[in-house]
């Protein structure tokens, strides 16, 4: 008898930098969403899509869930918020080596206004002794029963639907975090070919990219400032690809960094970015980066939007 197929949305939420991007690239098995040891590396909700024998599963990578400073972080928190009225199931992600505090318990209280399946996903365990396990899941199942009790005196769902302990970049536990996956899904059809495994256009993607290099090349002052557009992109008579792209920021002090001495850090940000981009095109590229200042981009609106904030 054949099994029935399964497919559905699943919000993978957590506080910035608890790695929601490598668990998504971990199990599409290619890079699409980028990844930096900065928080808030996501802004944009972001469609992954995993194909199976038996199911499709579309994740979707949200922006982490913190607490908004300027309009951009406005963008980010609704984007993140709406996801989980349009989803069927939500993986919580927690970071393993913090403890829990305000951010993770803030959370759980949007969680709570849900009546969808939540399944506690607790990354990085390839950085505890196993001993250090069993408590920081009792702990969370502990806080999450006790603030759906009080949210809901009548209700008797005060459990995570499963609590699955992985480690994104090494790979360890998935297949036991998708079984439990399919396992709340319902029967449906499939969503989008078996081929596609992301949303997002090209472009969006390698202008990502290009900003996962400036993220993770500078320092502090800069990642949140940056933005990336690309403004061409074309195929050659070789079939060689030309794109040329420009990265934002909002003071001078910040352009200076990003170019570095002499053009040395823009050079180097450069040449990881063609990797990278390479890897996913399947073809040579010529990359011309630009640098620009836009002040104060992020707390205006209509640069906001040309940017492609218009959540």
């Amino acid at each position: 008898m054949k099994k029935e197929y399964k497919s559905g949305f699943v919000a993978v939420i957590g506080r910035p930098n608890a790695g929601k991007s490598t668990l998504i690239n971990s199990l599409i098995g290619q890079k699409i969403v980028i990844m930096s040891d900065k928080p808030q590396t996501t802004r944009n909700k972001i469609l992954c899509v995993l194909t199976q024998e038996n199911m499709q599963v579309i994740f979707i990578d949200t922006p982490g869930i913190h607490k908004p400073l300027h309009k951009l972080g406005e963008y980010m928190m609704r984007a993140a918020q709406n996801t989980l009225k349009e989803v069927d199931v939500i993986l919580f992600l927690i970071d393993a080596t913090e403890k829990i505090g305000s951010g993770e318990r803030y959370i759980m209280k949007q969680l709570q206004a849900t009546k969808k399946p939540v399944i506690l996903v607790i990354n990085k365990i390839d950085l505890l002794e196993k001993s250090n396990i069993l408590p920081i899941i009792a702990k969370y199942e502990w806080e999450y029963q006790r603030n759906r009790a009080a949210e809901n005196s009548n209700s008797t769902e005060n459990q995570f639907a499963a609590v699955i302990p992985i480690s994104a970049r090494e790979k360890n536990n998935l297949p036991e975090l998708l079984e439990e996956i399919n396992a709340n899904l319902s029967e449906g059809p499939q969503y989008f070919p078996e081929d596609m495994i992301t949303d997002q256009p090209e472009r969006l993607i390698v202008a990502e990219l290009v900003r996962e290099k400036v993220l993770l090349s500078t320092r502090d002052e800069v990642p949140h400032a940056v933005a990336v557009d690309v403004d061409e992109m074309a195929t050659r008579k070789n079939n060689d690809v030309y794109i040329r792209a420009t990265i934002y920021v909002e003071r001078e002090s910040q352009k200076k960094i990003v170019i570095g001495t002499k053009g040395a850090l823009l050079k180097q940000i450069g040449a990881a970015a063609r990797t990278e981009i390479e890897k996913l095109l399947g073809s040579k590229i010529y990359l011309d980066l630009w640098v620009k200042v836009k002040k104060d981009w992020r707390d205006r609106e209509r640069l906001l939007k040309e940017f492609g904030f218009n959540n």
